[in-house]
């Protein structure tokens, strides 16, 4: 009875035990740090993909920083990642010199796959150094050419587009009206023609004129 006595007794303070640290996990917040520490990661990878273009490639650097000497496959099924989509990220990685890769030596025969292995974080922040220098100064130089601009008066703008809208639109219209004219003209014509036969005909009663 003793020992069964003492077999609930240890049962009883097991789970006492573990009540009681649940409370000061919950007390001290140590449970608490996961989520920081996720958190943490989180904003970790959000930089990588900045600077990395991707969250992919961002996660695979980080596997990569802890995996080093990783396959593709490997990668793929550390992250979660399809395949195929992990081997177009290594190679472009691979191209960018983020990442360095070798063949693996094996003894049997086949196609040795390649492992990779990211670059530290140092070289990786030097390299993205130059690059947001270039786009700042890209920026600034930007900014100059749009202040000049505002300086500038309109016409400079407009004087562009004239050639290219006005004269073609405008000679159409000129070339009919000049025709109109000319038709107007040689009616006129016709018509002084037709008076001056009916001063011809006009001029006959004269002759009863003369007989009388």
């Amino acid at each position: 009875m003793e020992p069964n006595d003492t077999d609930d007794h240890r049962d009883e303070g097991s789970e006492e035990h573990r009540s009681l640290e649940d409370d000061i996990v919950a007390e001290t917040g140590e449970r608490g740090r996961n989520p920081t520490v996720e958190e943490v990661d989180q904003r970790i990878v959000d930089l990588l993909s900045w600077i990395l273009d991707t969250e992919t490639r961002a996660k695979i650097y980080v596997y990569l920083l802890a995996n080093p000497g990783s396959t593709s496959e490997e990668v793929a099924k550390g992250t979660g990642l399809y395949p195929s989509t992990v081997r177009e990220a290594l190679a472009e990685l691979h191209e960018e010199d983020r990442v360095t890769r070798e063949k693996r030596a094996s003894e049997g025969a086949g196609n040795n796959p390649y492992e990779y292995t990211a670059i530290q974080p140092s070289e990786l922040v030097g390299g993205v150094v130059d690059q947001v220098q270039q786009e700042l100064n890209t920026i600034f130089t930007l900014d100059r050419v749009l202040d000049r601009d505002e300086e500038e008066p309109e016409p400079a703008f407009e004087e562009d587009v004239e050639p290219v809208t006005i004269t073609v639109d405008e000679t159409a219209p000129f070339d009919e009206d000049e025709t109109e004219p000319a038709e107007d003209s040689e009616t006129s014509a016709d018509l002084e023609f037709d008076d001056d036969e009916t001063d011809i005909e006009i001029s006959e009663p004269d002759e009863d004129d003369d007989e009388l």
